[in-house]
């Protein structure tokens, strides 16, 4: 007589091996980078081949100018004829004026007084960060508002306060109205570079500054062949953003027009293609001024990251 023993119904059962689903490194890359190329494709890409569309149509009216309107292609003539524009090409100039004023003069001020707060010497740093970045949390037309009510003689307590002197100040002139416009963009921009450049000092080792006062650096060395080699990626992006905020020069010279003729409708490129666009309703013209200094930015900021580059090379 043969017994079987019965199992228990726990032993008899195997629990299955669980899947567990490993996603692809490609799967999480192509989601999270999914935001950045629709901002890019929605708020560059679009606008910029609408634009380079634009540049190659013009208006044609008939009848001499009594019929109707007709846009016809014109090819690069809109080009030509902004290249051929000598108000434009003054305004390339102009920027490139503004630009070697106001790019030397934001980065050696920002990096020292990022400099100085790092070195520990400066008191109440976080009150001082607070104080430098306050100006640039004001809206850019607010800040060139109330520069323009400081510069105009008359309203301005500063301007008294120099003919009080028996000085006599023109912050409007011909020769100082460039000037004037890099002090309201260095009021307000100075401070959140000075926040850049300090945040890139708090990842410096700091036993590479120990290292350099053991062997005997002093305060300036250590700042100007320790520190400063070592944030060399955010002084090149502080250049690259700065050239490229200043080609678009646009905000203070449109307000400062409205008090003195030294500032035409076409100062800068910008202000060019707002008067071409929305003065002589020339979209092409616009368009295509607008390609060029896209053009022109792309070049510049090739050029900028290049020459760090092979700097960057030479030095190690």
């Amino acid at each position: 007589m043969t017994t079987t023993l019965a199992r228990p119904e726990s032993a008899s059962r195997t629990p299955a091996p669980r899947v567990r689903r490993r996603h692809r490194p490609g799967t999480a890359c192509a989601v999270l980078m999914a935001p950045f190329f629709v901002l890019l494709v929605v708020v560059f890409l679009i606008p910029a081949g609408t634009a380079l569309w634009l540049s190659f149509f013009g208006a044609d009216e008939p009848g001499l100018g009594f019929g109707p309107e007709h846009t016809i292609f014109v090819g690069l003539r809109s080009y030509a004829a902004v290249l051929a524009d000598p108000t434009f090409l003054g305004g390339l100039g102009v920027v490139a004026l503004y630009c070697l004023l106001y790019l030397p003069l934001l980065v050696v001020a920002s990096l020292g007084l990022a400099l100085l707060l790092d070195s520990g010497l400066a008191r109440l740093r976080g009150s001082a960060r607070l104080a430098l970045f306050l100006p640039h949390a004001v809206p850019g037309i607010i800040a060139a508002i109330i520069w323009l009510y400081l510069y105009i003689p008359g309203l301005s307590p500063v301007v008294d306060l120099f003919g009080q002197a028996g000085i006599t100040v023109d912050f409007l002139g011909v020769h100082t109205v460039i000037p004037s416009m890099v002090n309201i963009a260095l009021w307000s921009n100075l401070g959140y570079n000075v926040v850049v450049f300090y945040a890139a000092l708090q990842a410096v080792p700091r036993e590479v500054v120990e290292a350099a006062v053991v062997d005997g650096a002093g305060g300036v060395r250590t700042a100007l062949w320790i520190k400063t080699p070592m944030i060399r990626a955010s002084i090149v992006m502080v250049v690259l953003f700065t050239l490229i905020w200043s080609l678009q020069l646009f905000t203070e010279p449109m307000l400062l027009s409205q008090a003195t003729p030294m500032i035409t409708a076409r100062f800068s490129p910008s202000m060019y293609i707002y008067d071409a666009a929305f003065t002589r309703n020339n979209y092409g013209l616009a368009a295509a001024a607008s390609v060029i200094l896209l053009a022109c930015t792309i070049a510049l900021s090739y050029g900028v990251t290049r020459w760090t580059n092979r700097a960057r090379e030479a030095a190690a």
